[in-house]
């Protein structure tokens, strides 16, 4: 039985290690500072691809600012709702793999990615946004994409028209 559930809790963080990324935890005090470089305005929409267990899109939410997350992991998703339900008017959580979806119209787009993701995740971003939206990432540069901001940890892109 033990071993079970360590295989239900564990598999799906491998599985979400194979697709997308491990789980690291974004740093609390680097959250204020990719807001900041998100520049949104009260009730704009940051969308989270991979976002884990839904630490920046609380501090999203704190800051007056709409989230929207998509996550693999479906124990991140349920500690991800738990630590957002205070703000769950503001927070939507969708347990869904970012890469088969259409990405929703936002205001900024936010990814904490590794780097090997990177080069499929910017013919993602170019194929789907139309409008120009900001899209930050956090660690990792997009490689071949010249960044409008960079910070000690951060890019900004821009895509779309």
């Amino acid at each position: 039985m033990t071993v079970l559930i360590i295989l239900v809790i564990l598999l799906p963080f491998g599985i979400g290690a194979l697709v997308g990324a491990p789980y690291v935890p974004i740093l609390r005090r680097d959250s204020a500072a990719l807001l900041k470089l998100a520049e949104l305005t009260s009730g704009q929409t940051i969308v989270d691809l991979g976002s884990g267990d839904g630490r920046f899109l609380r501090a999203a939410a704190k800051a007056g600012y709409r989230g929207i997350g998509y996550e693999i992991n479906p124990v991140l998703v349920v500690i991800s709702k738990i630590v957002t339900w205070r703000y769950r008017k503001l927070v939507t959580i969708h347990l869904a793999d970012f890469w088969g979806i259409t990405l929703p119209p936002a205001a900024v787009i936010y990814v904490f990615l590794i780097d090997r993701l990177m080069p499929k995740l910017d013919a993602k971003l170019a194929q789907e946004i139309q409008q120009s939206t900001p899209v930050i990432s956090y660690i990792f540069a997009i490689p071949g994409r010249q960044a409008e901001i960079t910070t000690r940890n951060a890019f900004r892109y821009r895509y779309g028209a």
